[in-house]
């Protein structure tokens, strides 16, 4: 997903979801600074490196693809913008190595996602958004992987999408190409991807890489034929899933308010979006490569405030001004906290299910080294600075 579905469709479900406004605008910063929080920018601000949420692509690019650095990679990518649905799926036939990628393809609905919305309860607001992301993101990038794989997510010239049209949907050829400098054409089905390797374990096949932003749409139905699924045919329907994911952040948002018991599996809050169906249908559904100003004319309409516009370096300054015995008090110092709760949680995960893509879980992983998020973000910030 984009900036106009983690900024500001994530402040329309906060504020349906109970939240007041400067508690939306709270929730949706850091559901969109998961997509900024790399290790450039931490080390710009001499914080722990280690509460990285994501990685530019110039990082990308000097980035190991030995067991280290696809391990680093994986920890990153599965924790917050793939987050495996079955860690442990069976598929018969296939080795243990390939078997390992294929446990971390993401899908909505894990177990991962309940025990995410769960970790954010009775935290920060910070991170609630942090857990929006990721919930947002299980939709999106749906049967796609946080782990550099070809066999997973590579895609071929078998790849259509299907425009609604009068009386039927039309299916269009998709064409990728690798123009890193060129915008998206919509109207031409041309969207820029990531560069063909054949490598296994490259970079550029990193989650929906191959298929550039093209999954990040929600206008966007496709269908394509991936091998893990034996290169039988996948439909995919963002506008169906983006509807969905809106509907499961708000009811996820009123249990971590304490407004339900219990958060469940597949279970959406169709009933406070009722009245706004169509109106949410149609910004989905719209075909444009941003729709941020849509998404933000309706926030505004629900709260009656000015939704400010996203600024990476809001809380900057106070973060790098702060002494290090209160940065975990400031704005960015929760989000760390909150960042490094949920890469630890997932990690332990992958580890305790012997799987060890994603290395050794850092928390958990013997009660000798068991440490909170915060004491640990204490311990690597007592090292940097």
């Amino acid at each position: 997903m984009q900036e106009d579905f983690h900024y500001y469709a994530t402040y329309c479900a906060a504020y349906l979801a109970g939240y007041s406004h400067k508690e939306c605008l709270t929730i949706c910063y850091c559901a969109q600074f998961v997509d900024c929080c790399s290790k450039t920018y931490l080390s710009r601000i001499k914080a722990p490196d280690i509460a990285a949420t994501t990685q530019l692509q110039l990082e990308m690019m000097d980035t190991r693809t030995d067991i280290i650095g696809l391990q680093d990679i994986t920890r990153i990518w599965a924790s917050f913008h793939f987050l495996p649905y079955d860690l442990y799926a069976e598929k018969k036939g296939c080795s243990k190595a390939y078997l390992n990628k294929y446990r971390l393809i993401c899908k909505p609905n894990g177990d991962l996602l309940v025990k995410t919305v769960e970790l954010a309860k009775d935290k920060s607001l910070q991170a609630v958004g942090i857990a929006m992301h990721v919930l947002a993101d299980t939709w999106a990038h749906m049967y796609f992987a946080g782990t550099p794989s070809l066999v997973i997510n590579n895609t071929n010239r078998e790849f259509f999408e299907v425009i609604p049209g009068a009386g039927r949907d039309i299916e269009q050829r998709v064409t990728f190409v690798h123009k890193p400098s060129t915008p998206d054409d919509i109207a031409n089905g041309i969207y820029t991807n990531s560069l063909y390797q054949s490598q296994e374990n490259s970079v550029m096949n990193l989650g929906h890489g191959r298929a550039g932003h093209f999954p990040d749409y929600s206008f966007a139905k496709y269908k394509y034929l991936p091998a893990w699924y034996e290169y039988k045919q996948i439909f995919k329907d963002n506008q169906s899933d983006y509807y969905k994911a809106f509907a499961q952040m708000i009811y996820a948002m009123k249990y971590i308010r304490g407004d339900i018991d219990k958060f469940e599996k597949d279970t959406y809050a169709y009933d406070i979006i009722a009245p706004y169906e169509e109106r949410i249908r149609g910004i989905i559904r719209k075909r444009q490569l941003n729709a941020s100003e849509d998404w933000k004319q309706f926030g505004e309409e629900l709260s009656g405030e000015i939704i400010e516009d996203f600024d990476v370096d809001k809380y900057r300054y106070e973060y790098a001004r702060t002494s290090l015995k209160r940065k975990n008090k400031t704005f960015l110092g929760k989000f760390f906290i909150g960042a490094i709760a949920q890469k630890g949680m997932v990690t332990n995960e992958i580890y305790q299910s012997k799987n060890m893509l994603a290395g050794f879980s850092k928390v958990l992983m013997s009660k000798k080294l068991f440490f909170t998020a915060e004491e640990g973000l204490e311990n690597e910030q007592g090292t940097t600075d």
